[in-house]
């Protein structure tokens, strides 16, 4: 889809649909809407007055011009209440309204900077978000369909129209808005291939394509290098499959300090049966994105080298299958990872925590200032959360602040959970150093106190993306399957230290 600004007022573009905005409770038009309704011989304020248009969330109308605009078709989208408007509710609205033009065959659609003005909302921020909301939300993945549907419709085009002053400002919003929103998308591509496809190999050479396109360093390590470092808990869980482990890791160079500023780890399951400890047949197909966490950071790399900022990242993706064949690893064996902790496994199924153990411990040997990690770690989350927030678990509230603040405005929620030294105790081992699961109780936190086993005082924070890296529906600018949750969390984080 090619999106581009242009000045000209919203009246006179020349497209297959328009879009202007309604405001719930607002009796009077202004703006754009105000124009597109005298133009159109005050058929919009005729059915605000007969409760057909009534502005609320995601309301959508349309309005054939029959020859008096040079587009055939005006839609008015509601915004809801003034009051309440976000950018994030301008990114659901836009997604929505596309998607239902989308689906009536209107390929070519023009609109305007959506609620600029209102609730502190800027020209550029507005045009991030309905650039956001457009990519996203017109989201398909179709790779593996050979009938081609006749009534699938793309959008070639999406204007967004102002005057020649604000034209900088929209440019620069809608260009964020790509970056972020095209790195989002990688990652729900990667989710969403199937596992025989996004193999570990397969990851790490979508690792080597994306350091030649975006000029980033990539190491690739393979089993014979991760033994020589000790990854005992990593190839534990490898051993079960025939799939070759690969630990990808990616640099990006910021600034000349030398420093790693940010080491962002993500787990990379590529297929999670569970291993021996195999889970229920139904949903386990769903077990292809355990590599969620590993796909987010790794697209998230793509942007901050595309954004040029200036600090030095460094993403590291432990990938490998979770499989239960003749050699795979048992309940009740110990691994040694690679700071030499020892690990009693007592559930393969809670392999995720191993795969970081070794991740993490490296990420500390590099000497990162600090470090995120991204796993689709535990059901525990999301009984606690839901599909609605990932949990977030720390060994230090300021760099936590500033992880939730960057997930607030991508509109990615994130609540935090309690890191309690009482719940170290529920990973003691009678065997080993720690082990792999604790009771049945407060699961989603006893995962991340074992976490924190490898990042010792490093700055850090863990996100629990279990429930919120898929969507069983489409949903504002979320469609049916990978979210491409926290890709731009990530992003706008590392926007903030640089700035």
């Amino acid at each position: 889809m090619d999106i581009k600004v242009i000045t000209r007022d919203i009246i006179k573009v020349k497209a297959g649909a328009i879009i202007v905005n309604c405001f719930e409770g607002r009796k009077r038009l202004a703006g754009d809407i105000a124009a597109a309704d005298q133009a159109l011989d005050g058929v919009i304020s005729r059915l605000i007055r007969q409760g057909d248009i009534k502005g609320k969330p995601n309301e959508i109308t349309l309005i054939h011009s029959l020859g008096k605009l040079p587009t055939p078709r005006v839609v008015v989208s509601g915004l809801g209440k003034p009051k309440e408007l976000s950018t994030n509710k301008v990114r659901g609205a836009i997604a929505e309204t596309c998607r239902w033009l989308r689906n009536r065959g209107i390929d070519d659609i023009a609109t305007v900077a959506q609620g600029a003005g209102i609730n502190g909302i800027t020209l550029e921020n507005s045009a991030q978000a309905v650039t956001e909301g457009a990519i996203l939300g017109l989201y398909s993945f179709r790779r593996y369909l050979t009938k081609k549907e006749n009534d699938h419709t793309e959008i070639k085009r999406l204007t967004i129209a102002g005057s020649r002053k604000e034209k900088p400002l929209l440019e620069k919003g809608c260009e964020r808005g790509k970056v972020l929103a095209e790195a989002a998308n990688l990652a729900r591509d990667m989710v969403n291939e199937p596992a025989n496809y996004m193999t570990p190999a397969q990851m790490a050479e979508a690792a080597v394509e994306l350091a030649n396109t975006y000029n980033l360093e990539v190491k690739v390590l393979e089993r014979e290098q991760m033994a020589e470092m000790g990854m005992g808990a990593l190839l534990g869980v490898a051993q079960g499959s025939q799939q070759p482990p690969k630990f990808i890791v990616l640099n990006y160079k910021g600034n000349d300090s030398g420093e790693i500023g940010l080491a962002m780890v993500g787990k990379g399951i590529t297929f999670d049966s569970g291993g021996i400890s195999i889970k229920p047949s139904e949903g386990m197909s769903e077990m292809k994105g355990d590599m969620a966490g590993g796909a987010a950071v790794m697209a998230a790399m793509s942007a901050i080298a595309r954004l040029k900022l200036g600090v030095n990242v460094t993403a590291i993706i432990p990938a490998t299958e979770n499989l239960p064949g003749g050699s795979a690893l048992k309940p009740g064996d110990v691994l040694k990872a690679m700071n030499g902790k020892t690990i009693e496994v007592l559930n393969t199924d809670a392999e995720g925590r191993l795969i970081l153990a070794d991740a993490l411990s490296y990420a500390r040997n590099l000497g990162a200032k600090s470090i995120i990690d991204v796993a689709t770690l535990t059901g525990a989350c999301m009984v606690a959360l839901g599909k609605i927030c990932s949990g977030a678990f720390t060994n230090n509230q300021k760099l936590t602040d500033k992880i939730i603040a960057a997930g607030t405005e991508a509109g990615e929620l994130i609540w935090q959970l309690p890191m309690y030294d009482d719940y170290r105790e529920f990973i003691k081992s009678d065997v080993a150093d720690i082990k792999n699961i604790g009771n049945r109780y407060g699961g989603a936190i006893t995962a991340a106190k074992f976490l924190a086993e490898f990042v010792e005082d490093t700055p850090w924070v863990h996100l629990d993306i279990a429930g919120t890296s898929q969507s069983d529906k489409e949903r504002g600018y979320l469609v049916k399957g990978a979210s491409g949750v926290p890709v731009r969390t990530l992003i706008n984080y590392v926007i903030s230290i640089t700035k």
